[in-house]
């Protein structure tokens, strides 16, 4: 097909679709990333034309077509130990009250969790914590894009992906080859994936009762409707008194009331009230 530029009529119906289904708005000035995105999806799909495209997404109901459209917009920047501070306040503040109150599980959801770097974080760092061991860790990840979901349950990364990995962590629980590193079987079972959408009421309501709730740089590609909704189902997946983490860059304070900031070690968590 011949290289084609989508119309403003276009793109429009095509953000407020995907917005509807998803919660990630696209501004006017992301026209072009969108148009370059879907370029590649006219082409295996041997469309015409972008409004060809819409057409088929509003109205074929095609359940894989809406997920790969999911692949396409949503960016997946992510590496291991990434924000570092915040996985040390999880480890030495947030976990030891839990252990203390003798529940005997831990429970923790990494939310839009992308290629599986963070989740796999928590794993090490509740492996590699000594008060864990003979206790039940329960660790949901889960992403709007099966793609990326796909490539975490593979558990193989790039070097760029691993570059922030501690040296005995990289030898203990990756395996390198060709510039390519394997993760250890047994923590990439000790992390479930699942496809969640945070905006949609039906998929978030079969996650409950979560001490801890990780949702990091994914808000910022919210409009304020959206992260309301999302930030709204992440509190009734916390346990009273549990605890959200959001970006560094991030912050609640035009969101909701419904959590209270607490500073452990100049970093910031937010609590359930």
């Amino acid at each position: 097909m011949v290289r084609q530029n989508i119309s403003d009529d276009t793109f429009r119906q095509l953000r407020d679709f995907i917005y509807g289904k998803s919660g990630i708005y696209i501004s006017d000035t992301k026209k072009y990333l969108l148009e370059n995105r879907l370029y590649k999806r006219l082409q295996e799909r041997r469309l015409n034309s972008y409004e060809d495209y819409l057409y088929l997404i509003k109205y074929s109901h095609d359940g894989d077509e809406l997920k790969r459209l999911f692949d396409v917009v949503t960016t997946n920047e992510t590496y291991f130990f990434r924000e570092p501070l915040q996985f040390e306040v999880l480890t030495r503040e947030i976990i030891p009250p839990l252990l203390r109150n003798g529940s005997g599980n831990v429970k923790i959801w990494s939310a839009a969790c992308s290629t599986g770097e963070e989740p796999y974080t928590i794993a090490m760092l509740l492996k590699e914590t000594p008060e864990m061991k003979g206790l039940r860790t329960e660790i949901v990840a889960s992403d709007i894009s099966e793609g990326v979901l796909a490539s975490a349950r593979k558990g193989v990364y790039s070097s760029y992906s691993v570059r922030n990995v501690p040296e005995r962590y990289l030898k203990k629980y990756f395996t390198n080859s060709d510039d390519l590193y394997t993760l250890d079987p047994g923590i990439k079972s000790m992390v479930r994936f699942m496809n969640v959408n945070l905006v949609d009421d039906g998929h978030v309501r079969t996650l409950r009762n979560f001490d801890v709730v990780f949702c990091r740089n994914v808000l910022i590609y919210f409009d304020d409707s959206a992260k309301k909704k999302a930030v709204s189902n992440i509190y009734d997946a916390l346990k009273p008194g549990g605890h959200l983490f959001v970006g560094t860059s991030e912050s609640l304070h035009n969101v909701t009331r419904a959590f209270r900031p607490v500073v452990f070690n100049k970093t910031l968590v937010y609590k359930r009230v």
